[in-house]
């Protein structure tokens, strides 16, 4: 354990009958640290944030939360209150009164508690909303709605469970600018679950991500989405292609020459290989440029030809899918204005190229 965590899962282990839903994972988080985690359903990210909150209790291991082990103290005894994907506001109460009502459960007087709901309606932009009913509240308000609830009890730490998913897009973006205003303002510990990458890396310190009840990398956002430790975190963060072949020399001073069904190519090497070693490395689909043919690609840039199977369009983002010999499949993402004159359509030959430096060879246990 860090002895500088505020937050502390030591060996955390969960068992439902016929699922493992985490698998003794260790993580400490410091105090003010806004920690998002992330994976694919099933994967056990909310059933450690239902751990943290005293919801579910643990089959082995121990939290630790301000130097004390939570080991059989209730949800109601912690710390930890949680806004929930569904938000659980209470349609019988007025907006006043769901917020009021953690405070009534810590046996407040009501003129205080009243006081103090109001002050964080205010906060969260609500003023002379307090006596509306939770079905007048646009999607928006009700997310408001839930987060004041959360906070009016003043804990040092918040638990999200997919918070923003219910929300359009134009209030996700929102919301996700209030979220980052509101840890900047109180500075106390934000631990966020979500399926949303845009979400996560915007907002968190740090991300973690787990796979099969398992953490499979912990890291700034940047580390994550740049470095990813293995195949499972290079397929599952941003758009990478993953590229696999056999060490057959040194290519030149901190690089190795890697050659497979896709050809050779100079990657980075950040630790000694030897020769005849199964290595794999990732390219980001925003390191590769495209071109009308092989001939357009600079000298030294590593190469590839193949025919365009598709296009996506995400706002300004386009993400083309290229066919390569063998049935593989790389991926590149450009600004739309970066790419308007290939006059890109299904069929087409292009070139594929990137600067051998934006390769990443992953670790030798991935």
């Amino acid at each position: 354990m860090d002895n500088n965590a505020f937050v502390s899962l030591q060996a955390l282990d969960k068992r439902f009958p016929g699922h493992h839903a985490v698998r003794g994972i260790d993580l400490d988080i410091a105090a003010g640290e806004f920690v998002a985690i992330m994976g694919p359903s099933g994967c056990g990210k909310s059933t450690t944030l239902r751990l943290l909150a005293g919801l579910d209790q643990p089959t082995s291991g121990d939290i630790v939360i301000g130097g004390r082990s939570m080991r059989g103290v209730p949800a109601y005894q912690r710390d930890t209150p949680m806004v929930w994907q569904s938000l659980a506001l209470f349609p019988f109460l007025t907006v006043a009164e769901n917020v009021e009502f953690p405070l009534r459960m810590k046996g407040l007087g009501a003129e205080a508690r009243r006081k103090r709901a109001l002050d964080w309606l205010g906060r969260m932009g609500l003023d002379g909303m307090g006596d509306r009913q939770i079905a007048q509240l646009s999607g928006g308000q009700r997310q408001r709605v839930a987060i004041a609830r959360a906070l009016v009890t003043e804990p040092s730490i918040l638990l999200l469970d997919e918070p923003l998913s219910a929300l359009d897009a134009h209030l996700r973006v929102r919301m996700q600018t209030e979220l980052a205003r509101l840890h900047r303002e109180l500075r106390i510990t934000f631990v966020y679950v979500t399926h949303a990458q845009s979400e996560a890396f915007a907002l968190a310190d740090r991300i973690v991500i787990m796979n099969e009840g398992r953490i499979q990398q912990v890291g700034a956002p940047q580390d994550v989405y740049r470095a990813p430790v293995n195949p499972f975190v290079a397929d599952f963060i941003g758009t990478n292609n993953l590229v696999t072949g056999t060490v057959v020399a040194p290519a030149s001073e901190g690089y190795v020459r890697v050659d497979g069904a896709l050809g050779g190519f100079d990657v980075p090497a950040q630790r000694a290989l030897e020769h005849g070693a199964d290595v794999s490395f990732v390219v980001a689909a925003d390191r590769v440029s495209l071109t009308s043919s092989d001939a357009g690609a600079p000298a030294g840039a590593s190469r590839l030809e193949g025919s365009v199977l598709g296009l996506e369009f995400v706002g300004s983002t386009q993400t083309v899918f290229i066919e390569l010999p063998g049935g593989h499949e790389f991926r590149v993402q450009k600004q739309q204005h970066e790419i308007e004159s290939l006059d890109l359509a299904p069929g087409r030959r292009v070139g594929l190229h990137w600067d051998p430096r934006h390769a990443w060879l992953l670790p030798r246990n991935a």
